[in-house]
């Protein structure tokens, strides 16, 4: 069994995130919005926390040791600041962790520590593609073997800071197995396109990926000429945008508990009324069972055991709870929740594209 006491180095790690998201992200969180930008110095802010620096171990420019429970620990309080600027501050992450888990001892010395030294720097994934039948064990993207080399078609969209990305990694399904590989962003054959338009995640720039004949060497696939096993990455990129949802939906819930409590109908507070009680009620059992799913799966990650089954619930879970959660705080605040003033709106349609953002930060 896995235990619930965070030990001295996570809490220290915990609240220092904590205080950042608080302190910093919440606060920007609205203007960056607006603006569609987030400031440079808040993201290097959070980066210089070490939350990605603490998983990759000292001989690949580090200093500690990959722990999943951890790594959700500290992308649930990024995700109650702010959901997009915590994506933008684990962007590397999701480059990182899977040479970490699945590379080479070669790539691992070559590619992780110009990552992790250093400032922020735009290392980041290209994981999803523009299907509505999108399946992580299925990609449409293709990678074949051509004279000692792979050669990738494709198309991927949500690829954070793809316009100027140091480091690319791209997913691809190779005789039917989706495997990694480390491409150049400026191979010949890739495409950047213009800065997609969300309902949500106004501040981050995403961008689709056109893969045209993009040639990369037999050692740019991640494993080698083995390859690797998916599934574990597939399950930390699970993880970890769960783990940033029920931080949303903490958010969220505690802003329209507190709302509740303070607005008065007829001398009332609103939080009184029976309904609105049972809703509250029910936002936050909903929030602390998921949570648990969340954990159980980062815990099998560290464990080494099979994580996909917990993986699937815990984004399904955190996925459905971010979105009735954020949608039943715009109900909580009336009027005001529909106005871009208060944050419950932008929660909203941040929560509603949770399903999407696994492979854009890992744990």
């Amino acid at each position: 069994m896995f235990g619930f006491e965070p030990n001295e180095e996570q809490r220290m790690l915990v609240d220092s995130v904590q205080r950042y998201a608080l302190n910093d992200l919440r606060a920007a969180a609205h203007d960056a919005d607006e603006a569609g930008e987030l400031p440079p110095a808040l993201v290097q802010k959070g980066w210089e926390l070490g939350v990605l620096q603490a998983s990759i171990p000292e001989a690949y420019g580090g200093f500690g040791d990959r722990s999943a429970v951890t790594g959700v620990l500290a992308a649930e309080e990024l995700g109650y600041g702010d959901l997009t600027a915590g994506l933008a501050v684990l962007a590397p992450a999701a480059y990182a962790i899977p040479i970490l888990v699945a590379g080479t001892e070669e790539q691992k010395k070559s590619l992780l520590p110009p990552v992790v030294e250093g400032d922020w720097k735009p290392y980041v994934s290209a994981f999803v593609e523009p299907n509505l039948d999108f399946s992580a064990a299925d990609m449409r993207t293709t990678a074949v073997r051509k004279n000692g080399s792979y050669v990738l078609n494709g198309v991927k969209t949500l690829v954070p800071h793809a316009a100027n990305a140091a480091g690319l990694l791209v997913y691809a399904a190779l005789d039917g197995k989706t495997q990694a590989f480390v491409v150049p962003p400026k191979s010949a054959g890739l495409k950047v396109g213009d800065r997609e338009a969300w309902c949500g995640l106004n501040a981050l720039p995403t961008y689709k990926l056109t893969l045209e004949g993009v040639t990369v060497p037999a050692e740019a696939r991640l494993g080698g000429d083995a390859g690797h096993d998916p599934q574990p990455l597939i399950a930390a990129a699970r993880v970890a945008a769960a783990a940033l949802a029920i931080g949303l939906a903490k958010a969220a819930y505690e802003y329209s508990l507190a709302y509740a409590k303070d607005r008065t109908v007829f001398g009332v507070p609103i939080a009184q009324k029976q309904s609105l009680a049972f809703m509250l009620a029910e936002m936050a059992t909903d929030i602390e069972a998921i949570r648990l799913l969340v954990w159980e799966a980062a815990w099998l990650l560290d464990e080494g055991k099979d994580a996909a089954h917990a993986a699937q619930m815990a984004i399904i879970g955190a996925s459905d709870t971010a979105m009735m959660v954020t949608d039943r705080a715009v109900q909580l605040l009336g009027g005001y929740g529909y106005i871009r003033e208060y944050p419950v709106e932008r929660w909203m349609r941040n929560g509603r594209g949770v399903p999407n953002f696994p492979g854009m930060a890992m744990v």
